[in-house]
């Protein structure tokens, strides 16, 4: 990949990351959930989610998924059930302040594990992303070259620009949460994100695979 070509797709990979979605959501409400420094831990789980996609494009699967009704609709209604189910859970989570301390590691009892994986799955399972990553990805793909070696450099690129943007989105939603000791602020937090977990679940349901059609 070209220098030129590079810088390109460098700028265009700030505005898909810093662009609202799931993602982002998911990187604020894990901030104010458990602080900066374990709440950052969903971005690595939104990194391997949309190196997922990247790899799903490269092999060329997202034209099936972005052409078969059947697989774009399993995928479509898996990840705007994940998403809504995510919402419901942070709406009635437990308006309890966080005990953040100076360092920014808050007490909770979920799993590293468990947040990596939820990140994962948050940005996995999206045809919306699969789509995105047909339509712009291509035009930054010389054929003539070696396709990996490039796939390799956007994977990379795109893994960098939301290691940041997430993770000020975690600083953000984190900052709040040391401002907020009142259980009442802590609880219409919870019932923010969580209708936004919901919106996005929505909105992702109403996505139709006419969308790739014009790519």
């Amino acid at each position: 990949m070209e220098l030129s070509v590079w810088l390109a797709f460098f700028a265009a990979s700030w505005a898909i990351s810093i662009s609202p979605g799931a993602g982002a959501v998911a990187a604020m409400s894990a901030g104010l959930n458990h602080g900066f420094l374990r709440g950052y831990i969903t971005t690595i789980g939104l990194i391997l989610g949309i190196w997922t996609q990247v790899i799903i494009v490269g092999v060329g699967l997202g034209t099936i998924v972005a052409t078969s009704s059947l697989a774009f609709g399993v995928i479509k209604w898996l990840g705007a059930g994940y998403l809504i189910w995510l919402g419901i859970s942070q709406f009635r989570a437990p308006s309890m302040p966080l005990d953040v301390p100076a360092d920014g590691v808050g007490t909770t009892n979920v799993t590293a594990r468990r947040m990596i994986l939820r990140g994962w799955v948050i940005n996995a399972v999206n045809p919306k992303g699969t789509i995105f990553l047909l339509a712009v990805v291509p035009h930054f793909i010389d054929p003539t070259q070696a396709l990996w070696p490039q796939y390799f450099i956007i994977g990379a690129t795109i893994g960098f620009t939301d290691l940041v943007v997430m993770g000020g989105y975690t600083a953000l939603a984190s900052r709040v949460l040391r401002a907020l000791k009142s259980p009442a602020h802590i609880g219409t937090l919870n019932r923010v994100f969580g209708s936004m977990f919901v919106v996005a679940g929505t909105l992702l349901a109403t996505i139709q695979r006419a969308a790739a059609d014009t790519h």
